[in-house]
């Protein structure tokens, strides 16, 4: 028998469960899977709430397709024909420019236009920043290979003024992170290849633009949102129905926080002893041939930090970000802005207390009742950490206001509820694939040892499930 302990329930941690049953299945292996979860609930940060005949996701709300992994799982779960795409209506995104929102130009993908005219029309950038945008087809390309801040590329191909009153908004409301230090070669690099390749990304768009299938309707704006889906009754749908599968095979302990991951080389292996001890408590010790470690890279080097000290330290160097998500719901009649799109994003020059506001419920029907909208608040991040710090009652007044003034928010919510995200984003700062390359052969020197989360490769959904199944993978190779 083979004891594989697969620490964190989270959607890396099911994912692994499930992969590696998969595989002990085709294997013709018998395995044993343990999957220890700190908590009372499996999911993590994935969660979905019913507020009166609201429906509210407390992180993330959606995934993308072009990354399979995530349908592929519903597949295997019976949940691909409940798959809901986004509202074609309202599929664009608005940015605050002087206190105004404005949509974003028709074509714009987070850093590049595919159309010139939206571009030239919109009111977001003065003539000279459209100017500096077109310029771009000839500034000189970079071939060096070496790793770049997103504000550094951004402001060297595309001029300061895209980067500060559009690229850093839309791809903040996606890493919550600083740009000056954010990695474009681990978050973003087919901009990279498209430079490489093309020599301009307005040429590497146009030629994309002409050769993408006409899949999506038109109008959309800020990212490609009919490649998004979710389930009717939320992301939670997807975390019940692969926790009830994981539960047919697998055992699951709630409550049960892993102290200390102690390794021991395969020649001072007792009798009745494993390659890995983990210890849940003072007296608790248990063997296992292999560990699955699905939990935050600075939990990870808690466990670590005795039996793996280097590969501790490397995982200490990873730095997170907190966000604090406010839901309310509203009747429509309450709000002056028609919210004709999916979210309004605020850049950090408009020096606003708010990151984004996601209008949820014009993203995915179900989601509010018939004269109402929901939506979604974001603040903090790694530009304004010390606003997560403030008390319930300071982070109501502060929204409240800024949906006022931006959106004119007025009257009583129906509810309004605060999600704390406290060190849940990962930064994928400059240097971030060199990092994780040193953590992955740290890790080699504990044979049995794999590591799965979104703090490797990719934080979206996908990626989480990607990590742990690569994790399951390796784990059954050895």
């Amino acid at each position: 028998m083979t004891r594989i302990a697969i620490i964190g329930g989270g959607i890396s941690g099911l994912s692994a469960a499930l992969r590696v049953h998969e595989l002990a299945t085709e294997q013709g292996r018998d395995v044993r899977i343990t999957l220890l979860e700190a908590s009372d609930r499996l999911g993590g940060v994935l969660r979905t709430e019913r507020i009166g005949e609201y429906l509210v996701e407390h992180a993330a709300d959606m995934w993308i397709t072009n990354k399979p992994e995530a349908t592929r799982l519903c597949e295997k779960l019976g949940l691909a024909e409940r798959l809901i795409p986004t509202n074609a209506q309202f599929r664009k995104s608005l940015v605050l420019r002087d206190g105004k929102a404005h949509p974003v130009p028709e074509g714009f993908q987070l850093m590049v236009p595919e159309q010139a005219w939206p571009m030239l029309r919109s009111p977001l950038l003065s003539w000279r920043g459209k100017l500096r945008l077109l310029a771009e087809a000839f500034v000189r390309s970079r071939r060096d290979g070496a790793d770049e801040s997103l504000s550094d590329f951004v402001r060297r191909r595309c001029g300061h003024e895209v980067f500060e009153r559009l690229v850093q908004p839309l791809v903040g409301g996606i890493y919550t992170a600083n740009p000056e230090k954010l990695s474009l070669k681990a978050t973003l690099p087919r901009f990279i290849e498209m430079e490489r390749q093309h020599g301009s990304l307005i040429r590497a768009a146009l030629r994309q633009s002409r050769d993408r299938s006409r899949g999506e309707a038109s109008g959309t704006s800020g990212a490609r949102y009919g490649l998004f889906v979710s389930l009717p009754n939320g992301i939670e749908e997807l975390v019940s129905a692969l926790s009830r599968r994981v539960a047919e095979f697998a055992e699951i302990r709630y409550g049960a926080p892993v102290r200390r991951v102690v390794w021991t080389p395969t020649s001072d292996r007792s009798d009745e002893g494993g390659q890995a001890t983990f210890t849940l408590d003072a007296d608790v010790t248990q063997h296992f041939d292999a560990v699955i470690l699905a939990v935050p890279s600075f939990v990870a080097a808690n466990v670590l930090a005795d039996g793996c000290p280097t590969l501790s330290a490397e995982l200490n160097r990873i730095e997170y970000a907190s966000t604090v998500v406010v839901a309310s719901g509203h009747k429509l009649a309450d709000i002056e802005h028609p919210l004709d799109a999916f979210g309004l994003v605020i850049p950090h020059i408009e020096r606003r207390k708010l990151l984004a506001v996601s209008f949820t419920s014009r993203k995915f029907s179900g989601r509010a009742p018939d004269g109402r909208v929901l939506l979604r608040t974001f603040i903090g991040g790694a530009l304004q950490p010390e606003l997560c710090h403030l008390d319930d009652a300071a982070i109501v007044d502060l929204v409240r206001r800024e949906l006022r003034e931006l959106l004119g928010v007025r009257g009583e919510p129906d509810f309004l509820n605060i999600f704390r995200h406290t060190r849940a984003m990962p930064q994928y700062h400059v240097g971030h694939l060199d990092l994780v390359a040193r953590i992955q052969a740290a890790t080699k020197q504990s044979p049995g040892l794999v590591l799965a989360g979104n703090f490797l490769t990719g934080v979206g959904i996908p990626d989480s499930i990607a990590s742990g199944e690569s994790a399951a993978e390796k784990v059954m190779k050895g």
